[in-house]
Protein backbone atom coordinates (compact mmCIF):
# COMPACT_ATOMS: atom_id res chain seq x y z
CA UNK A 1 0.00 0.00 0.00
CA UNK A 2 1.58 3.33 -1.33
CA UNK A 3 2.18 6.03 1.31
CA UNK A 4 -0.13 9.02 0.73
CA UNK A 5 1.94 12.51 0.34
CA UNK A 6 2.25 14.93 2.97
CA UNK A 7 -0.41 17.87 2.00
CA UNK A 8 1.52 21.08 2.95
CA UNK A 9 0.02 22.98 5.81
CA UNK A 10 -2.83 25.63 5.15
CA UNK A 11 0.44 28.32 6.53
CA UNK A 12 2.65 27.17 3.92
CA UNK A 13 0.06 27.17 1.33
CA UNK A 14 -0.45 31.46 2.55
CA UNK A 15 2.91 32.14 2.29
CA UNK A 16 3.45 30.17 -1.16
CA UNK A 17 0.55 32.68 -2.21
CA UNK A 18 1.92 36.07 -0.47
CA UNK A 19 3.85 38.26 -3.40
CA UNK A 20 6.12 39.77 -0.47
CA UNK A 21 8.64 37.60 1.63
CA UNK A 22 8.27 37.26 5.34
CA UNK A 23 10.72 38.38 7.15
CA UNK A 24 12.95 35.79 8.98
CA UNK A 25 15.54 36.98 11.21
CA UNK A 26 18.17 35.38 13.60
CA UNK A 27 18.81 35.85 17.32
CA UNK A 28 19.10 34.57 21.03
CA UNK A 29 17.06 33.45 23.07
CA UNK A 30 17.96 35.19 27.12
CA UNK A 31 19.98 31.72 27.38
CA UNK A 32 22.31 32.36 24.44
CA UNK A 33 20.48 29.80 21.90
CA UNK A 34 20.11 30.63 18.42
CA UNK A 35 16.40 31.18 17.41
CA UNK A 36 14.74 32.06 14.33
CA UNK A 37 11.79 35.45 14.45
CA UNK A 38 9.54 35.74 11.75
CA UNK A 39 7.94 39.01 11.11
CA UNK A 40 9.06 42.42 12.51
CA UNK A 41 8.54 45.00 15.48
CA UNK A 42 5.38 46.90 14.79
CA UNK A 43 5.62 49.63 16.99
CA UNK A 44 9.37 51.39 16.48
CA UNK A 45 8.71 50.64 12.61
CA UNK A 46 5.61 52.85 12.51
CA UNK A 47 8.12 55.57 13.68
CA UNK A 48 10.69 55.21 11.34
CA UNK A 49 8.20 54.78 8.57
CA UNK A 50 6.78 58.26 9.58
CA UNK A 51 10.55 59.49 9.62
CA UNK A 52 10.93 58.32 6.01
CA UNK A 53 7.77 59.97 5.06
CA UNK A 54 8.69 62.95 6.40
CA UNK A 55 11.14 62.90 5.05
CA UNK A 56 9.68 62.22 1.11
CA UNK A 57 7.38 64.75 2.30
CA UNK A 58 10.18 67.37 2.48
CA UNK A 59 11.41 66.38 -1.07
CA UNK A 60 7.85 66.78 -2.37
CA UNK A 61 7.55 70.25 -1.29
CA UNK A 62 11.52 71.36 -2.34
CA UNK A 63 9.87 70.05 -5.64
CA UNK A 64 6.57 72.04 -5.30
CA UNK A 65 8.62 75.12 -4.62
CA UNK A 66 10.89 75.05 -7.31
CA UNK A 67 7.63 74.74 -9.73
CA UNK A 68 6.41 77.60 -7.53
CA UNK A 69 9.38 79.37 -8.65
CA UNK A 70 9.67 78.98 -12.43
CA UNK A 71 5.72 79.96 -12.07
CA UNK A 72 6.69 83.17 -10.62
CA UNK A 73 4.70 83.09 -7.37
CA UNK A 74 7.27 83.44 -5.11
CA UNK A 75 4.73 83.89 -1.97
CA UNK A 76 3.54 79.73 -2.85
CA UNK A 77 7.40 79.28 -3.29
CA UNK A 78 8.30 80.37 0.65
CA UNK A 79 5.64 78.45 1.45
CA UNK A 80 6.45 75.11 -0.01
CA UNK A 81 10.12 75.83 1.21
CA UNK A 82 8.90 76.59 4.76
CA UNK A 83 6.43 73.06 4.74
CA UNK A 84 9.85 71.27 3.39
CA UNK A 85 12.14 72.51 6.00
CA UNK A 86 9.10 71.56 8.91
CA UNK A 87 8.63 68.38 7.39
CA UNK A 88 12.87 67.71 8.26
CA UNK A 89 12.54 68.79 12.06
CA UNK A 90 9.20 66.47 12.16
CA UNK A 91 11.53 63.84 11.01
CA UNK A 92 14.22 64.71 13.48
CA UNK A 93 11.37 63.80 16.17
CA UNK A 94 10.35 60.83 14.99
CA UNK A 95 14.57 59.79 14.65
CA UNK A 96 14.71 60.38 18.19
CA UNK A 97 11.70 58.24 19.32
CA UNK A 98 11.95 55.19 17.13
CA UNK A 99 15.12 54.11 18.73
CA UNK A 100 14.09 55.02 22.16
CA UNK A 101 10.59 53.25 22.16
CA UNK A 102 12.68 49.54 20.75
CA UNK A 103 14.89 50.03 23.67
CA UNK A 104 11.66 50.32 26.11
CA UNK A 105 9.95 48.31 24.91
CA UNK A 106 12.51 45.37 24.16
CA UNK A 107 12.16 45.44 20.13
CA UNK A 108 15.63 46.42 18.94
CA UNK A 109 16.26 44.00 16.06
CA UNK A 110 18.78 44.17 13.09
CA UNK A 111 16.12 45.41 10.65
CA UNK A 112 14.77 47.65 12.58
CA UNK A 113 18.60 48.90 12.37
CA UNK A 114 18.83 48.80 8.56
CA UNK A 115 15.69 50.27 7.95
CA UNK A 116 16.79 53.37 10.43
CA UNK A 117 19.30 53.89 8.75
CA UNK A 118 17.75 53.81 5.33
CA UNK A 119 15.04 56.39 6.20
CA UNK A 120 17.21 58.32 8.00
CA UNK A 121 19.74 58.82 4.63
CA UNK A 122 16.35 60.22 2.95
CA UNK A 123 15.21 62.64 5.64
CA UNK A 124 18.93 64.20 6.52
CA UNK A 125 20.87 63.64 3.37
CA UNK A 126 18.66 63.63 0.43
CA UNK A 127 15.96 65.88 1.32
CA UNK A 128 18.22 68.74 3.42
CA UNK A 129 20.39 68.80 -0.11
CA UNK A 130 17.70 69.05 -2.52
CA UNK A 131 15.73 71.78 -0.16
CA UNK A 132 19.71 73.52 -0.51
CA UNK A 133 19.71 72.80 -4.40
CA UNK A 134 16.18 73.84 -4.75
CA UNK A 135 15.87 77.36 -2.46
CA UNK A 136 19.65 78.63 -3.64
CA UNK A 137 22.26 76.27 -5.17
CA UNK A 138 20.74 75.45 -8.35
CA UNK A 139 21.40 79.05 -9.53
CA UNK A 140 25.34 78.08 -8.79
CA UNK A 141 25.07 75.83 -11.83
CA UNK A 142 27.48 72.69 -11.68
CA UNK A 143 28.85 73.86 -8.19
CA UNK A 144 25.70 74.21 -6.85
CA UNK A 145 24.81 70.77 -7.32
CA UNK A 146 28.29 69.84 -6.79
CA UNK A 147 27.64 71.42 -2.62
CA UNK A 148 24.71 69.22 -2.76
CA UNK A 149 26.21 66.07 -3.68
CA UNK A 150 29.07 66.40 -1.05
CA UNK A 151 26.75 66.77 1.60
CA UNK A 152 24.59 63.79 0.10
CA UNK A 153 27.86 61.94 0.22
CA UNK A 154 28.76 63.13 3.75
CA UNK A 155 25.32 61.99 5.22
CA UNK A 156 25.97 58.39 3.36
CA UNK A 157 29.22 58.07 4.75
CA UNK A 158 28.67 59.05 8.24
CA UNK A 159 25.60 56.96 8.58
CA UNK A 160 27.81 53.93 7.19
CA UNK A 161 30.28 54.36 9.66
CA UNK A 162 28.15 55.01 12.45
CA UNK A 163 26.69 51.41 11.61
CA UNK A 164 29.79 50.24 11.70
CA UNK A 165 30.52 51.45 15.28
CA UNK A 166 27.85 50.52 16.59
CA UNK A 167 28.91 48.61 19.85
CA UNK A 168 32.22 49.65 20.19
CA UNK A 169 32.25 53.92 20.16
CA UNK A 170 31.76 55.53 23.26
CA UNK A 171 28.07 56.76 23.54
CA UNK A 172 28.88 59.92 24.91
CA UNK A 173 30.20 61.27 21.81
CA UNK A 174 29.11 61.20 18.21
CA UNK A 175 32.07 61.38 15.88
CA UNK A 176 31.76 63.74 13.30
CA UNK A 177 28.26 65.49 13.13
CA UNK A 178 25.30 63.77 13.17
CA UNK A 179 23.22 63.43 10.12
CA UNK A 180 20.22 65.18 11.67
CA UNK A 181 22.36 68.18 13.65
CA UNK A 182 23.94 68.58 9.91
CA UNK A 183 20.14 68.19 8.55
CA UNK A 184 18.92 70.75 10.95
CA UNK A 185 21.45 73.38 9.77
CA UNK A 186 20.70 73.27 6.18
CA UNK A 187 16.60 73.06 6.76
CA UNK A 188 17.20 75.96 9.55
CA UNK A 189 18.57 78.31 7.01
CA UNK A 190 16.25 77.65 4.55
CA UNK A 191 13.00 78.36 7.13
CA UNK A 192 14.12 81.07 8.77
CA UNK A 193 14.92 83.27 5.53
CA UNK A 194 12.45 81.97 3.18
CA UNK A 195 10.04 83.16 6.75
CA UNK A 196 10.74 86.58 5.70
CA UNK A 197 10.38 86.21 2.02
CA UNK A 198 14.11 86.21 1.10
CA UNK A 199 15.15 84.43 -2.30
CA UNK A 200 17.96 81.82 -2.13
CA UNK A 201 19.12 83.69 -5.19
CA UNK A 202 20.38 86.13 -3.02
CA UNK A 203 22.33 84.02 -0.42
CA UNK A 204 23.99 81.31 -2.67
CA UNK A 205 27.83 81.72 -1.36
CA UNK A 206 26.82 81.73 2.12
CA UNK A 207 24.57 78.68 1.54
CA UNK A 208 27.00 76.59 -0.80
CA UNK A 209 29.48 77.34 2.49
CA UNK A 210 27.07 76.04 5.47
CA UNK A 211 26.33 72.92 2.71
CA UNK A 212 29.49 72.44 1.91
CA UNK A 213 30.47 72.81 5.93
CA UNK A 214 28.30 70.56 7.02
CA UNK A 215 28.80 67.77 4.58
CA UNK A 216 32.15 67.85 6.17
CA UNK A 217 31.40 68.02 9.33
CA UNK A 218 29.75 64.97 9.21
CA UNK A 219 32.94 62.85 8.10
CA UNK A 220 35.37 64.20 10.53
CA UNK A 221 36.95 62.85 12.74
CA UNK A 222 36.03 65.65 15.63
CA UNK A 223 33.90 64.31 18.94
CA UNK A 224 30.65 65.75 19.55
CA UNK A 225 28.71 65.51 22.80
CA UNK A 226 25.92 63.01 22.14
CA UNK A 227 23.93 64.04 25.30
CA UNK A 228 22.62 60.23 25.55
CA UNK A 229 24.11 59.85 29.17
CA UNK A 230 20.15 61.52 30.33
CA UNK A 231 18.55 58.55 31.93
CA UNK A 232 14.67 60.21 30.70
CA UNK A 233 13.15 56.82 33.03
CA UNK A 234 15.14 57.91 36.27
CA UNK A 235 14.23 60.77 38.53
CA UNK A 236 15.43 64.35 37.91
CA UNK A 237 15.29 67.90 40.27
CA UNK A 238 12.20 69.46 40.19
CA UNK A 239 13.43 72.40 38.38
CA UNK A 240 14.27 70.00 35.26
CA UNK A 241 10.60 70.27 34.07
CA UNK A 242 10.82 73.85 34.61
CA UNK A 243 13.93 74.37 32.16
CA UNK A 244 12.18 71.42 29.79
CA UNK A 245 9.32 74.11 29.78
CA UNK A 246 11.06 77.63 28.97
CA UNK A 247 12.85 75.29 26.31
CA UNK A 248 9.52 74.87 24.80
CA UNK A 249 8.48 78.18 25.25
CA UNK A 250 11.84 79.80 23.90
CA UNK A 251 11.57 77.89 21.04
CA UNK A 252 7.76 78.52 19.65
CA UNK A 253 8.23 82.13 20.55
CA UNK A 254 10.29 82.14 16.89
CA UNK A 255 11.21 78.30 15.51
CA UNK A 256 12.55 79.32 12.49
CA UNK A 257 15.35 81.60 14.38
CA UNK A 258 15.80 79.79 17.24
CA UNK A 259 16.21 76.29 15.77
CA UNK A 260 18.81 77.37 13.33
CA UNK A 261 20.04 79.20 15.95
CA UNK A 262 20.77 76.15 18.10
CA UNK A 263 21.51 74.11 15.38
CA UNK A 264 24.14 76.42 14.15
CA UNK A 265 25.79 76.21 17.67
CA UNK A 266 25.56 72.85 18.14
CA UNK A 267 27.59 72.24 14.62
CA UNK A 268 30.37 74.87 15.98
CA UNK A 269 31.18 73.59 19.20
CA UNK A 270 32.90 70.50 17.69
CA UNK A 271 35.28 72.77 15.89
CA UNK A 272 35.83 74.74 18.81
CA UNK A 273 36.12 72.57 21.33
CA UNK A 274 38.88 70.39 19.25
CA UNK A 275 40.67 73.83 19.13
CA UNK A 276 40.35 74.60 22.27
CA UNK A 277 41.81 71.10 23.22
CA UNK A 278 44.51 71.58 20.83
CA UNK A 279 46.10 75.15 22.22
CA UNK A 280 45.54 73.28 25.90
CA UNK A 281 47.67 70.33 24.93
CA UNK A 282 50.46 72.99 23.16
CA UNK A 283 50.83 75.15 26.36
CA UNK A 284 50.58 71.80 28.48
CA UNK A 285 54.77 70.95 29.13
Amino acid sequence: MSERPEEPSQASDAESLLPIDEHVEEGHDAEGRKVRHRGIYLLPNLFTTANLFAGFYSIINSMSAQSALAAGDAASASKYFGFAAIAIFVAMVLDGLDGRVARMTNTQSAFGAEYDSLSDMVAFGVAPALLAFAWALGDMGKVGWMVAFIYVAGAALRLARFNTQVGTADKRYFIGLASPAAAGVVAGIVWAFSDYGIQGSKMSFLVALMVAAAGMLMVSNIKYNSFKEFDLKGRVPFVAILVVVLVFAVVFSDPPRILLLAFLVYAASGPVQYLLHLRRDKTLP
